[in-house]
């Protein structure tokens, strides 16, 4: 009888050398989950409140109402020849909705542990439901400033046609960063503290309560090194520029590209990177 000899194969799992692949085929996949992520989220926000989704609405409206008082009148900051009322809640609008976004974003995994845990399905998702589900809180504040724009008699230009792809930078800041904290909250709780922190510090660096021309002329470039600081000022020419004929500053506009872009970019694969310890260290 013929002898059959047996070799023994091993499978060797070594971590990759190179970057995680970020998969966008997947995202496109659960297209659907992407959607039903993003109701819950909004639900979730505005479950048992007896105003709802008004507290959209309230949070600028009345930070704005503060502002004008302390900064308009009292500390009578600059506002490039604008109303402050206008000036500040031009700024605020996207301000809100990027801080939001963010605080939802970075708490997204940790507060769906449960899910994580039981069912796959690609985590990129959670932090991008919680940006758009900010995108709704955006629309209803947004109906506040289109009343300010017709009590001012705002005149409307071409300006107005750069409003959507200033909303898209921003969400695509907002998830840049997000996705970053998400990452690490999953394996340093620390983060939760980090972010409040991160926000009060980023504000103030941000010309949302005085306007980015007080900042002295040596220090312009320097000041746009904050991307935040080319999108707000991009959302007051587009909403406000038709009184004072304020124009688009297109170096820090472009500034604030490419470093959300590469924020997003470098974000996205470190998310990745760390993606397959989520399950276990959430």
């Amino acid at each position: 009888m013929d002898e059959i000899e047996f070799t023994k194969s091993h499978l060797v799992i070594e971590p990759r050398r190179a970057w995680v692949p970020l998969k966008l085929r997947d995202l496109w996949q659960y297209r659907e989950l992407l959607y039903f992520l993003t109701w819950r989220d909004l639900k979730v926000r505005y479950k048992q409140t007896a105003l709802g989704a008004a507290w959209a609405v309230m949070q600028p409206l009345f930070t704005m109402l503060l502002f004008t008082l302390f900064f308009g009148k009292f500390a009578r900051l600059p506002s490039d020849n604008l109303p402050y009322p206008l000036f500040a809640y031009a700024g605020l609008l996207p301000w809100t909705f990027f801080t939001n976004a963010l605080t939802s974003a970075g708490n997204s995994l940790v507060g769906s542990s449960n899910l994580i845990t039981k069912v796959y399905f690609p985590r990129l998702l959670m932090p991008g439901a919680a940006v758009l589900a900010g995108l709704a809180d955006f629309a209803c504040a947004f109906v506040v400033l289109t009343l300010l724009m017709l009590w001012y008699q705002v005149p409307i230009g071409a300006n107005l046609l750069l409003l959507p792809a200033l909303v898209l930078l921003t969400a695509a800041l907002a998830l840049g960063v997000g996705l970053w904290l998400a990452a690490w909250h999953v394996k340093y709780r620390d983060v939760r503290y980090l972010i409040p922190f991160l926000i009060q510090s980023w504000m103030f660096a941000t010309p949302i309560i005085y306007p980015a021309s007080m900042a002295p002329e040596q220090y312009r470039r320097l000041f746009a090194l904050n991307p935040l600081t080319g999108i707000i000022e991009g959302y007051r020419v587009a909403l406000l520029g038709g009184i004072n004929g304020a124009r688009f500053d297109w170096t820090a506009l472009g500034i604030s590209v490419l470093i959300t872009l590469a924020v997003l970019v470098y974000a996205a694969y470190d998310f990745r990177r760390l993606e397959s310890h989520f399950a276990d260290l959430v």
